[in-house]
């Protein structure tokens, strides 16, 4: 088939103008009239994927591989090194980034990762109510994400109201109503702030909050009678 049929699929599943206006999801490489010969999903692109693919593959990913504008094509520098191997193989790629998360990502890692009922949503916010303590919480999210540590931020300890956003998140923290709010990538100031508005927070890391991403969208195409080759991403962070 197409890549432009398999797009209109995707369009169906997760509707690319919900994507944030700062986000680059949609076709990255490649041609709408691309023959698709098999399809591969992963959470991203590495070097090792890319030599394991065949001619006339489809590439989906969450993270999109042209983030921010290519002044250049250096074919000795990221990303450029890996669009020149794409073109020669004739391998194109599609990313399914912030509209993912809205659609899919948030609300399966909060009922199917956490088991907890969502409340409602705010855009990519999750709000989740539960009955605990701070303690017990955090070693539940360490069981949850498999996290090897748990870097928290703590404010309160009982807790009765959870906010979520898989990723990076901590962006929104001045608008979270939650007693507990996990996302990635939290960074010093971005604990300095939680303490300030008294909100708790576990950082649930980057890649260990997303790497959902690829078994979701594989049951998803499934339904639209779609097969897709699932590519598990190597955490590009080592832990020692």
């Amino acid at each position: 088939m197409k890549l432009k049929e398999v797009y209109a699929i995707l369009e169906k599943i997760s509707p690319f103008e919900l994507q944030e206006s700062w986000d680059n999801s949609g076709l990255q490489v490649g041609s709408f009239e691309d023959e698709v010969e098999q399809i591969v999903v992963s959470l991203d692109i590495d070097e090792t994927l890319l030599s394991s693919l065949e001619p006339n593959t489809l590439l989906l990913t969450h993270h999109p591989l042209i983030f921010g504008g290519i002044k250049r094509f250096d074919f000795e520098s990221f990303p450029s090194n890996f669009i020149k191997i794409m073109i020669e193989k004739k391998i194109s790629s599609i990313a399914l980034h912030t509209n993912f998360d809205i659609t899919h990502l948030n609300e399966y890692v909060a009922t199917q990762i956490l088991g907890l009922e969502v409340e409602k949503k705010e855009g990519f916010v999750i709000y989740m109510k539960t009955d605990t303590t701070f303690d017990a919480f955090c070693k539940k999210v360490q069981n949850d994400f498999s996290l090897l540590h748990v870097k928290a931020v703590y404010c309160s300890e009982k807790i009765s109201s959870v906010a979520l956003c898989t990723g990076s998140g901590a962006s929104m923290l001045q608008d979270i109503k939650a007693d507990i709010y996990l996302t990635g990538d939290i960074k010093y100031h971005d604990a300095m702030l939680a303490k300030s508005l008294g909100i708790s927070m576990i950082d649930i890391d980057h890649y260990e909050s997303e790497k959902f991403f690829s078994d979701i969208l594989a049951k998803e195409l499934k339904n639209f009678g779609l097969q897709a080759i699932i590519s598990q991403s190597v955490n590009p962070f080592s832990y020692n």
